[in-house]
């Protein structure tokens, strides 16, 4: 089937204008050593914004033909395209907002590769140098405003959502927005972009004109989640692991709306971290949304924690149905008292070096068949570390779900096999059935073929 593509040629817009000869090479040697697979892949998932593909495989498949290769001219660079979707494009020209998307994609891949992943800068066994890469790549993109006082809200939640919560999530961005609270997400579509669509016009009502609407991405998830263009700060992370600390080290309090197996990945995620020891004093606002008709989602979800985590994980966060006003309240009075106590302490405001990540929660997870059947999912073990466990599980299923690699790994050995505690599995299984039942694992209209099964 043939899609509408355009050929394109075209400048950096205020960074990035100029690379040297070694990192053009790099960038363009299509072998396995080399970036370019990287560089094309996340490049075409920022051009086919707007798409209802979820699939990273069916994505690079559909585009195969797409290149994208970097002219080094005496005055810097320039970018030439072949075979990006026509969606990216207004009457021949490209959107601004992916445009610059677009050297925010070739920045990042240069400065990980160069600056973390092939340095010997950064000792990634050792939490600290793992949280300092992190701090690296945030502040070589621009995000860390160390003159601003807290007022970034993450917003977490589905891709594949309907319209009613996509809705409300749009609502509580706007009601944010009016309190000059700004918005980071995962970037992509559903409950990554409404946040950022309400937000755009409460800060509109304020006459703020530097509103930051932050996406955070990773190369692994951006083809499924490819970003919104009201994005105009994008960050790409090396892996999934320091993409989920960027959230937490950048953010000041996390909203999350309804989703399914990514979503379920980020909560275990944050309360892991919220219940280790040395952060039980540490305030960080977590709120739980949706409109009246998602309150069984947050039922369920309410269930799994108590029945996997217990009641003290309970009580780190604040479940409000129904109510964009009071979680735009609650949120603002929530980030009030982060920054009197960062005030206190002399901490800092843009990066909140005081969270104590520990070491399971930042070693990249590779969701292999081996790795997923070895999990060790049983309560004979600290609350955060069973987090850390269960978080990898879900990481397990996103990829099978949506990652190209995932896919493919599913399509090659079959489903992957999940094992553990009883008590453990019959909540998982029950959380994952309801996930799959109310439409949550794909975009409507894809039948969902599970890429696990669970064994209790």
């Amino acid at each position: 089937m043939e899609h509408d593509v355009i050929d394109t040629l075209i400048s950096p817009e205020g960074q990035l204008e100029v690379l040297s000869k070694a990192e053009v090479n790099k960038l363009l040697d299509t072998s396995q050593g080399g970036l370019y697979n990287v560089f094309r892949n996340c490049a075409l998932a920022v051009l086919n914004c707007g798409s209802t593909i979820d699939d990273g495989k069916e994505l690079l498949e559909r585009f195969e033909s797409f290149s994208i290769s970097i002219i080094q001219r005496e005055r810097g660079i320039k970018l030439d395209i072949k075979g990006a979707p026509a969606s990216a494009f207004v009457d021949g020209k490209m959107i601004k907002g992916i445009h610059e998307q677009l050297f925010a994609v070739l920045r990042d891949i240069v400065f990980v590769s160069n600056e973390v992943t092939n340095s010997d800068k950064f000792d990634m066994s050792r939490t600290e140098d793992v949280t300092d890469a992190v701090f690296h790549i945030l502040r070589n993109a621009g995000v860390l405003k160390p003159m601003l006082n807290p007022n970034l809200v993450v917003c977490w939640g589905g891709h594949s959502i309907n319209r009613a919560e996509y809705n409300y999530s749009k609502e509580v961005g706007y009601q944010m927005g009016l309190r000059e609270l700004d918005i980071c997400t995962g970037c992509g579509p559903g409950a990554m972009k409404g946040p950022m669509k309400g937000a755009t016009i409460g800060h509109a009502k304020q006459r703020l004109t530097n509103g930051r609407y932050l996406g955070i991405t990773e190369p692994g998830i951006i083809a499924a989640e490819s970003p919104n263009p009201i994005v105009n700060q994008l960050v790409i992370m090396p892996d999934i692991e320091k993409r989920l600390e960027a959230f937490v080290r950048a953010g000041h309090g996390i909203v999350v709306f309804p989703g399914g197996a990514g979503t379920a990945e980020e909560i275990l995620y944050i309360l892991g971290i919220l219940l280790h020891p040395d952060n039980a004093e540490l305030p960080f606002p977590l709120i739980f949304t949706g409109p009246e008709t998602s309150r069984e989602y947050f039922v369920q979800i309410n269930n799994f924690i108590h029945a996997t985590l217990g009641p003290e994980a309970q009580e780190r966060y604040k479940i409000i149905i129904d109510d964009p006003e009071a979680v735009a309240r609650e949120m603002q009075a929530g980030v009030k008292q982060v920054r009197e106590y960062r005030k206190i302490r002399s901490d800092a405001y843009y990066f909140n070096w005081g969270l104590k990540i520990d070491r399971e929660f930042q070693m990249p997870f590779a969701p292999t068949h081996e790795n997923m059947r070895n999990l060790s999912l049983h309560k004979d073990q600290e609350v955060h570390l069973l987090a850390a466990n269960l978080r990898r599980a879900f990481s397990g299923v996103v990829a099978g779900n949506v990652k190209n690699e995932g896919i493919r790994a599913i399509e090659q050995h079959g489903h992957f096999e999940i094992h553990g505690d009883k008590a453990i599995m019959g909540p998982m299984d029950a959380l994952l059935t309801s996930f799959v039942e109310q439409s949550r694992m794909k975009l409507p209209g894809k039948a969902y073929e599970p890429c696990y099964r669970v064994i209790q």
